[in-house]
């Protein structure tokens, strides 16, 4: 029997931060905080794009796609559906928009902004905390 490699499906995040440095953050049907983002789709002309284009339809930001900061594996908890894996492709943004206030979509229940300080209490994978973590220590 040929092996075949599993496939999974590609969501591109952005860590976007206001002008006071609090990221962007919208909670999903999961009650979980997330960076905002979307999957890639074959259609899609780059993860970058992808990523500013959602984070734009999910907040009415306006960002720029800023260095890669990580790829890591989302697994949900086993009562949700823990055969669905999803590779977490994560970038820091610059918010060409940084005064505006984030507006919430018809994807998420809550938007949010939130301190450096704040993110570890918050209910969210350990890899967004990361990737949060990152962009603030690249930015000083």
């Amino acid at each position: 029997m040929a092996y075949t490699p599993p496939t999974w499906p590609v969501s591109v995040k952005g860590v976007a931060l206001d002008a006071l440095g609090r990221v962007l953050l919208l909670k999903n049907e999961r009650e979980e905080w997330e960076l905002p983002g979307g999957r890639l789709e074959p259609s899609d002309a780059s993860p970058e794009e992808t990523m500013e284009r959602e984070i734009s339809e999910e907040s009415e930001w306006t960002v720029k796609a800023g260095p890669l900061l990580d790829v890591w594996i989302y697994q949900p908890l086993p009562e949700t559906k823990p055969e669905r894996r999803v590779v977490i492709v994560t970038y820091g943004c610059t918010v060409l928009t940084p005064g505006t206030t984030p507006v919430l979509s018809h994807e998420h229940k809550q938007v949010g902004l939130f301190s450096a300080d704040e993110v570890p209490g918050l209910h969210m994978p350990d890899g967004y905390k990361q990737s949060i973590a990152a962009w603030h220590r690249r930015r000083g």
